[in-house]
């Protein structure tokens, strides 16, 4: 059952780890994202945010579509964390069941606007969440779990 579905250009750090996980009541987390299912190192420094007693999988966003699709994650209270607005949409293209996306830090570049505090976004990501939205998932922008949930619109 996916808990929760998350938009963070970090992965997987403290924030996510304890905050998010704690409150979800996550016992796993998939990460979605094809740099560091290929990089070791990245995978590795993955493993050391790992809250004790949780699982980890880090997978391409492929690798994830097709987890989630078999039914392999279906025993877990699963929390999907990928790092961009692209590779957040080819998930919700392919998983239908995701009714909502956390956007919890994207990060400053050329041409992006600022949204909120940690949300910078390009114009091609604002059309792709509001295509996203237009489909009726909800869009809410929220660092921690103990701050007020902003609908992103």
């Amino acid at each position: 059952m996916i808990k929760l579905f998350r938009i963070d250009h970090r992965l997987l750090h403290g924030q996510v780890g304890f905050s998010w996980v704690r409150s979800i009541g996550a016992d796993c987390i998939l990460i979605a994202d094809d740099d560091s299912a290929t990089d070791s190192l990245k995978m590795a420094t993955l493993r050391l945010a790992k809250p004790q007693g949780i699982k980890l999988v880090v997978k391409t966003v492929e690798d994830s579509i097709k987890a989630i699709k078999s039914g392999v994650t279906d025993k877990y209270k699963l929390f999907i964390v990928t790092g961009s607005v692209a590779d957040a949409k080819r998930i919700c293209d392919a998983i239908p069941e995701i009714t909502s996306i956390n956007l919890g830090g994207i990060k400053k570049r050329e041409g992006a606007r600022q949204v909120s505090q940690a949300i910078f976004l390009l114009p091609e990501e604002e059309d792709m969440l509001h295509e996203l939205g237009a489909r009726g998932i909800e869009l809410e922008i929220r660092q921690v779990p103990t701050e007020t949930k902003t609908i992103y619109a």
